[in-house]
């Protein structure tokens, strides 16, 4: 297990749902349903890296910053602690965006490889989120259609171990005020403007590197 100690040198130096099925036949969305969600969750005159109608606090904002020399570009590096996604690009650069993470001991930091993306999912609660909070959970348990208030958000990006899927993933949340912070049962979330902007970049094959959070790193200090 990493140190803190190992984990603050290694970031400093780095940088400056199940699949749906056929109870889901009849909530496919079209093309032009999809587009006018992207319209709906999309600030007017959107700027990437200025817009915040959501009051997300000014360091959370999206900001190209540099990233060390050897890094893949197309890669996703999350750092649990600052609550910050880098998508590595070419040239010595990375996009820096505010997420939120896993709470408690539900956040699992590894290395995954994306193998699926999807524009407006429907989602599913795993068994275990529902043995855990059957209050929350239970009367999703057949699934939620796609849309503005779905769990997933706007786009997913679904991370896997070899072939198998984690249900971990990278996607968009209606709770953009959870950004910063941790809320999820697992997942890492984005703003759904932001994570529209990032989803046509990323590659499938590509690598996420999901770093310890705090409480990982702290546990040998």
């Amino acid at each position: 297990m990493l140190t803190r100690r190992h984990f603050v040198m290694t970031t400093t130096a780095l940088f400056s749902a199940p699949i749906a099925g056929p109870a889901f036949a009849s909530t496919w969305s079209t093309e032009a349903q999809k587009q006018a969600w992207d319209a709906q969750v999309t600030p007017p005159d959107f700027d990437l890296m200025t817009s915040n109608p959501w009051g997300i606090h000014p360091r959370l904002m999206p900001a190209r910053v540099a990233s060390k020399d050897g890094l893949v570009p197309g890669d996703i590096h999350v750092d649990a602690i600052a609550r910050y996604l880098y998508f590595i690009e070419e040239g010595g650069t990375a996009m820096r965006y505010g997420v939120a993470i896993g709470r408690g001991d539900l956040y699992e930091a590894g290395t995954f490889k994306i193998r699926r993306k999807v524009r407006w999912p429907h989602w599913v609660p795993t068994r275990s989120m529902i043995e855990r909070e059957p209050e929350i959970y239970s009367k999703f348990a057949d699934g939620m259609p796609p849309g503005p208030e779905n769990a997933l958000g706007s786009r997913a990006l679904y991370l896997y171990l070899g072939e198998r899927d984690t249900y971990l993933r990278i996607h968009g949340t209606p709770q953009p005020w959870s950004i910063g912070s941790r809320a999820s049962s697992g997942c890492v979330r984005m703003v759904m403007a932001q994570i529209n902007e990032l989803y046509p970049r990323v590659k499938l094959g590509a690598t996420a590197f999901l770093h310890p959070a705090e409480d990982a790193v702290t546990a040998q200090s």
